[in-house]
């Protein structure tokens, strides 16, 4: 199946790109529920072997995000509102969630229902939305701060870097050579963006004007759209570098560091390469939980370490200031 999105120049001027934790979200769990078999978490495997138990002690492998996200199918469109900027934040897309019509929110509901028709959470979902929308953003904020916030410098770096590279892209070599390197299935025409062995259209008449672009670290090895009029439509392609975002990096300047932050809290920052408990990093670095939290409570307001509560524990995490301060 090819579907077709035509543009005008007024489109062409009105395409950009932007980062979306939200698609991040949705792609994220599609990921982690093996939509599309077992090689569709392959770049991911380190850290879904790291998530997936947070998610099921949490249990949110069986709550509002697996009704609206399934693991094959439609997924609910109001999910991914419109991205007000180039870098907007979790906050402002969940607030763009609340706000979404109940009509909107009920038109997603039939297709999902097509699917589901005995789910609880959407019958829910189409009695009461406005309450319902709460739920499940307060389930998002949780998956949030289990699944990606803990990595969120390392996605987001990689994001980043891949509009920043598409946008000089377009400044040397013009919009229509980026839109058709986008991606195998994506195809540039004589003023036509040729969608090919897609389920889903993407046409002008059921969205707005414009184009928008959105990196995404999980989309891979395909992807997703979105149309909603009056909308621009949204297409979310897999971002370059995926391929070595969970590889360890080894630190360079531990010595140097050392000598100013200390032997002990260098050497947490290096082992928190992965995201980590205080009772993991004392046992792995050979260090008592108390000098351990006493440690990451500096390192903390240092800005070199971030804290995501996981249940009864809480998850640490190096900040993007540390990878840069370990790897010059």
């Amino acid at each position: 199946m090819e579907s077709e999105l035509s543009f005008s120049a007024a489109d062409l001027a009105q395409t950009r790109f932007a980062v979306s934790p939200m698609w991040e979200v949705v792609t994220s769990y599609r990921a982690l529920t093996g939509a599309a078999g077992p090689g569709t978490v392959a770049p991911h495997r380190r850290w879904a072997a790291q998530v997936r138990p947070r998610l099921a002690r949490a249990g949110l492998d069986r709550g509002w995000l697996a009704a609206l996200i399934p693991a094959g199918g439609y997924l609910a469109d109001f999910l991914n509102p419109t991205p007000a900027g180039p870098f907007p934040t979790l906050s402002c897309e969940l607030d763009a969630i609340r706000r979404t019509p109940a009509a909107q929110v009920r038109a997603d509901l039939r297709k999902l229902l097509a699917e589901q028709p005995g789910s609880t959470r959407l019958q829910l979902l189409d009695r009461e939305p406005e309450q319902a929308l709460r739920k499940v953003t307060d389930e998002i904020d949780t998956y949030w701060e289990l699944a990606l916030a803990p990595y969120w410098a390392r996605i987001q770096k990689v994001l980043e870097a891949d509009v920043f590279h598409r946008a000089r892209q377009v400044a040397e070599h013009g919009s229509a050579r980026v839109l058709g390197e986008l991606h195998e299935t994506v195809r540039w025409d004589d003023g036509t963006l040729r969608l090919v062995r897609r389920h889903c259209a993407l046409t002008r008449d059921q969205a707005g004007s414009g184009l928008l672009l959105v990196p995404s670290v999980f989309a891979w090895p395909r992807i997703l759209t979105r149309s909603v009029h009056p909308d621009p439509p949204q297409l979310a392609y897999p971002a370059r570098g995926i391929g070595t975002l969970w590889e360890p990096r080894p630190a360079a300047a531990t010595d140097a560091v050392a000598a100013v932050l200390g032997r002990s809290r260098t050497l947490l920052l290096t082992e928190l390469d992965t995201p980590a408990s205080t009772t993991q990093l004392a046992a792995h670095c050979g260090l008592s939980a108390a000098g351990t939290s006493q440690h990451l409570i500096a390192l903390r307001n240092a800005g070199l370490v971030t804290a995501h509560r996981s249940g009864r524990s809480v998850l640490y995490a190096r900040t993007a200031v540390a990878d840069q301060l370990l790897n010059p």
